[in-house]
């Protein structure tokens, strides 16, 4: 069990999480005509408006209160009542998601007796579903905002029991996590409609932060679940809860409607998968197909393959805590031993990663003790391409924003498929870094820049260098 230890020094350098409000905000973004609104300030917004513009490539409809000096102090009711007025009149929207920031919890807005004010003021609002969400960014950090968004979403928009409407065991309500990403969703969906199955995903960020082009442009999300889908949830057979963060949002499924569920905290690794995969078989009452049979045999292949680069190594990751969990079990079942772990919040799988300590930190943290272990491959969002480049290691870019690389949304790994493509990944990054810094080539042999591994070596690359001269 490993030891979880927050540092105590005054500020972050270098931050590795992001804040509780945009974990809300993107789980707002899984649902269909959604438009999120953050309760603060202007700055608040934009930086997270970056954040995601930069990562998905992508526009990405965020809005906000934009709360000055002045309605901080007295209150934000106005601007709140005036911010839903006009994203109801321009972008008719099908559901408002309202996160609160920093400024507006310090100052203590009442945000759920602003909305009965609202909707009391304005009757044409009594049918738009205003969902919001509690989420200072003082605290907590990107997993548990959206995890409180999902639960939320889960109490205010699931219909409760209904005697007239039976219950579907074909029909599965899906909770992914927030490390999961929009290929992620793909895939999950295509296995477990192999299985016969009919998924719902809360939130459905593949229909709507999948890169595809809309036939023309709307202010709203342009994809992702359907009020009325999520409303129906509750017909449901079983609900499949991944990451350990989606827990609460199924106990909450659960008590609403009764749907049973089951908790995969990971979905990257050869055993996880054994469970998933058996799990869908036992729900659907089918077989596993024979493509996953296939697809578990390249994996262990990809594993066989792979060790040899992969295993032995010390790595050190900085992430989220479900993402953490995942991509460092896999590499520790692939024999890589997990020297630094630093991630972000609390979480109960922080404890189980195999490790000796792991730090709630930042960027900082984690590259002062891949320093001192002596790592030799890193891992974490794209903040930690620099210090990946002092210490001169392969750096493998995993979690939220991924901003210098193309694909972000694409990224698989989950189930074989998804296993077997982040092993090569991480196994090519170790090979091109070995091949740019230690194996000879002729530029070197001139200039004497590599040292002879054995006699042999030594003559043939001084008979070489004689030629050349």
């Amino acid at each position: 069990m490993a030891i979880v230890t927050t540092p105590t020094k005054a500020c972050a350098v270098n931050p590795l999480k992001m804040s509780q409000p945009i974990g809300g905000a993107f789980a707002f973004m899984g649902l269909g005509g959604a438009v999120p609104l953050l309760h603060g300030s202007q700055g608040c917004t934009s930086f997270g408006l970056t954040l995601f513009v930069r990562h998905f490539k992508e526009a990405v409809p965020l809005q906000t209160t934009a709360m000055s000096e002045v309605t901080t102090v007295l209150g934000g009711y106005e601007n709140l009542e005036q911010a839903i007025l006009n994203i109801y009149k321009r972008a008719k929207p099908k559901v408002i998601g309202i996160c609160s920031t920093g400024v507006t919890e310090t100052n203590g807005d009442d945000v759920d007796a602003y909305l009965k004010l609202i909707r009391s003021k304005h009757p044409q609002l009594a049918k738009l579903p205003l969902v919001y969400v509690s989420t200072p960014d003082f605290k907590g950090a990107f997993q548990d905002g959206w995890e409180k968004a999902v639960a939320r979403i889960v109490e205010v928009l699931v219909d409760g029991p209904n005697a007239s409407r039976l219950r579907d065991p074909s029909r599965v309500n899906v909770l992914p996590g927030c490390h999961l990403t929009p290929g992620d969703l793909d895939e999950l969906r295509v296995i477990l409609e192999d299985f016969g199955l009919s998924p719902s995903f809360l939130p459905d960020l593949a229909g709507s932060l999948d890169g595809h082009i809309p036939d023309e442009f709307t202010p709203t999300t342009i994809g992702g679940i359907g009020v009325g889908q999520i409303a129906d949830m509750g017909r449901a057979g079983w609900t499949i809860a991944i990451g350990a963060q989606m827990r609460r949002a199924a106990e909450v499924m659960q008590a609403k409607t009764g749907v049973p569920f089951r908790v995969f905290e990971r979905l990257c690794g050869l055993c996880p998968n054994d469970e998933f995969m058996t799990f869908l078989s036992e729900i659907s009452g089918r077989p596993i197909p024979l493509k996953y049979r296939r697809q578990r045999g390249q994996l262990t292949d990809a594993m066989l393959d792979a060790h040899f680069h992969i295993g032995g190594r010390k790595l050190a990751i900085g992430a989220e805590p479900d993402l953490l969990f995942d991509l460092s079990g896999m590499l520790n079942d692939m024999g890589t031993q997990v020297a630094v772990a630093v991630t972000t919040t609390q979480s109960e799988v922080i404890e189980r990663i195999k490790t000796k300590e792991v730090i709630i930190g930042d960027l900082e943290d984690l590259e002062g003790l891949a320093k001192k272990n002596n790592c030799d491959l890193l891992i974490a969002h794209s903040h930690g391409r620099q210090a990946a480049a002092r210490l001169k290691v392969p750096f493998y870019r995993a979690g939220f924003p991924i901003f210098d690389r193309l694909g972000a949304g694409h990224q698989l790994s989950v189930g074989y498929r998804g296993t077997r493509n982040v092993i090569f990944e991480i196994a090519n990054l170790v090979i091109a870094h070995r091949d740019e810094n230690d194996q000879p080539t002729p530029d070197k042999w001139r200039t004497g820049r590599v040292l002879p591994r054995c006699a042999g070596h030594r003559s043939s690359t001084v008979a070489a260098e004689r030629s050349v001269a």
